[in-house]
């Protein structure tokens, strides 16, 4: 075979028509900063993906596209894809249910434990805090069709976003209601809850629960309070 006809047999066999056109092909692009099905990675900045709603995926995209969340490599992925394209994205990553990470062992101590628990669980009404179960569900996974779940992501990820919506790096759809708790946060509260969420275990089922399962304590501007 002369190497003029080897290599038009080459280019012939890797025809981009004989490539899957599927989402689980398209989204590639995506597992080198969130892993395989967004199953997350060893770097605790890029969060997990799978299994998190799809509305709430959806409007981070939507967020990331039109510049409200800023991280220069999103912004410019993002910034020509159409919106009914980025909801598919969305729809693929929540429907993958790749197994959660090990929990996260913390060296701080068992009282800022306990302070990130009873923040968790039981909120702080004296200080406008609401418990983050209130929202997210009593197991943590989220409810449809845009609360996320909190479990598999790692400390430090959650203290950056908590960061966020304090200082108002992060936003959302008004009533912007993450920003409204995390504002009322000290940095001591957000390194407790965060530490105490990391190192929750995998629940049986972390699947999302299902619209409107529960009610939410206040006004929501990415997720119509519509619970029971």
């Amino acid at each position: 075979m002369t190497v003029g006809i080897f290599f038009a047999f080459a280019a012939n066999a890797q025809t981009p028509n004989d490539l899957p056109d599927t989402m689980a092909a398209r989204v590639q692009a995506c597992t080198p900063c969130h892993g395989a099905e967004g199953r997350g990675t060893n770097d605790p900045y890029f969060p997990r993906l799978a299994g998190k709603p799809s509305g709430y995926l959806y409007h981070q995209l939507l967020a990331f596209k039109n510049d409200r969340r800023k991280y220069p490599p999103m912004n410019y992925l993002l910034e020509f894809l159409p919106d009914d394209y980025l909801k598919k994205i969305g729809d693929y990553f929540a429907e993958q249910r790749p197994d959660l990470p090990p929990a996260a062992v913390s060296d701080l101590s068992k009282s800022v434990l306990q302070h990130g628990e009873d923040l968790a669980t039981q909120g702080d009404m004296e200080r406008g805090i609401p418990a983050c179960v209130s929202c997210h569900g009593s197991s943590l996974t989220g409810m449809e069709p845009a609360i996320p779940g909190l479990l598999g992501l790692r400390a430090a990820y959650i203290s950056a976003q908590l960061g966020g919506w304090r200082y108002g790096t992060r936003t959302a759809i008004a009533p912007d209601c993450m920003q409204i708790v995390a504002g009322h946060l000290t940095e001591d509260d957000v390194r407790a809850v965060a530490a105490w969420l990391a190192q929750r275990p995998a629940p049986a089922d972390a699947s999302p629960a299902p619209q409107a399962s529960f009610a939410l304590p206040f006004a929501c501007g990415s997720q119509p309070n519509e619970g029971k």
